[in-house]
């Protein structure tokens, strides 16, 4: 998974948990904050990443949502799986992975990487 990628899925997961907004998030792995903006409701999901200046959107019900990242050309699927608990699929790079939110901080598991990336909203 590259790097905007479980940037943008740990932006989204941390709103859909929380349900506030968030101008920005905070890559451990980077050191560096990266403006973010947008939607994100229990139904749609419509935010732009102002470094890869792309939008990462689509739509959801049930806690399932079929999300299209424009600066990738590819789909992501996210599944919120309980309390601060999301998985999902990155068909960009054929590979799994899992999020953990706790509160403003986010943890994104990359399986093709078998690696932890942390984040904060």
């Amino acid at each position: 998974m590259k790097k905007h990628t479980a940037r943008a899925i740990a932006y989204v997961a941390a709103r859909l948990e929380s349900g506030k907004t968030a101008r920005h998030i905070y890559d451990y792995s980077t050191s560096n904050h990266t403006s973010m903006s947008g939607t994100v409701t229990p139904s749609t999901v419509n935010v732009y990443d102002y470094d890869q200046s792309c939008h990462v959107g689509g739509s959801g019900s049930g806690g399932s949502f079929s999300l299209y990242h424009y600066g990738n050309s590819a789909h992501v699927s996210l599944k919120h799986e309980s309390k601060g608990n999301f998985s999902g699929y990155d068909y960009d790079t054929s590979s799994h992975f899992t999020a953990k939110v706790n509160g403003k901080s986010v943890s994104v598991y990359d399986y093709e990487h078998s690696s932890w990336t942390n984040f904060t909203v």
